[in-house]
């Protein structure tokens, strides 16, 4: 699948402002666009007509940081809008995508996670949304139906995003799916901006695209954000509702990888991660008590 063009993304965000929102008049006059024309939103850029034309088209080579930063101000961008419109305007023309190795967590990743223990729910996802790591809980919470060895076979790895398009289990399990859906796919494009050679990410947004209305929809959108903190609410199998907010952490060293971490926004929800725990926990006996009594067979 052919990744966004600088071009493509103007034109959707022009779109999307009127001349009201530019403080234009219009006297009433009939209008053949939804947005501003060109010519109105290089007027108000303060760059040529010509110029911005070609820009759009992809005729006009490398545009300066001055310029990408008064569109992205007359287009009303957001931080991330105008990350994501700086992205575009660095992608070579004649870029071709590549195929880039499997990703493997960071070590001081996974040492974060393991500093979490159990108690607290946590995820690592690389840059496509896949899922490189998990503690039990985190497991527990979020895919339970999955195999939780799952992120250690590059066959089986779970990713977040076709589990959130294409897996019935997943999508009943978020009572606020249609929310998180959104954030899911701007997030994607946001990505998709920052990685435009990526092969693995162009294949997983044709496939969504592909297979799921849904995504396709919200991908036509062209809406871009990014996904550090929010709220999921859950109907969970097994300890029924949960509401708990999601928090990103960054590592400097490996900043395709984030660790999300998970924590209860009430007291009920903070009960039902207790008892989720102590389910995990209980679990992991047997399986304890088997690894120990098979290492004093091999001791004797």
């Amino acid at each position: 699948m052919e990744l966004e063009s600088l071009g493509a993304y103007l034109k959707n965000r022009r779109d999307r402002v009127t001349p009201a929102d530019a403080g234009l008049r219009t006297y009433g006059t009939a209008r053949r666009v939804p947005g501003l024309r060109r010519e109105e939103l290089a007027q108000l850029a303060g760059v040529s007509a010509g110029y911005y034309t070609r820009l759009e088209q992809g005729q006009a080579g490398t545009a300066s940081r001055q310029v990408l930063d008064a569109l992205a101000g007359v287009l009303r961008l957001d931080p991330a809008e105008t990350a994501h419109l700086h992205n575009l305007a660095r992608r070579p023309t004649t870029s071709r995508l590549v195929r880039p190795r499997p990703e493997k967590p960071h070590p001081r990743v996974l040492a974060l996670l393991a500093s979490l223990g159990e108690t607290t729910p946590a995820v690592v996802l690389g840059r496509r949304g896949d899922v490189l790591a998990w503690n039990r809980t985190g497991h527990a919470l979020v895919a339970e139906h999955i195999d939780f060895d799952a992120p250690h076979d590059l066959a089986r790895r779970p990713s977040v995003p076709r589990m959130f398009f294409l897996d019935p289990l997943t999508r009943d399990l978020h009572r606020n799916w249609d929310e998180l859906a959104r954030i899911h796919v701007a997030y994607l494009r946001l990505t998709a901006g920052r990685y435009p050679t990526d092969a693995r990410l162009a294949e997983l947004i044709g496939e969504l695209t592909m297979h799921s209305g849904d995504f396709a929809a919200l991908w036509a959108k062209g809406d871009v954000a990014d996904c550090t903190v929010g709220t999921m609410r859950l109907r969970h199998p097994t300890v029924g509702g949960v509401d708990v907010d999601y928090q990103v952490w960054l590592q400097p060293d490996s900043p395709d990888h984030r660790l999300e971490v998970y924590t209860p926004n009430d007291s009920a929800s903070a009960d039902a991660l207790r008892l989720l725990h102590s389910q995990v926990a209980d679990q992991r006996e047997p399986e304890a008590a088997a690894l120990s009594e098979a290492s004093r067979h091999l001791d004797g």
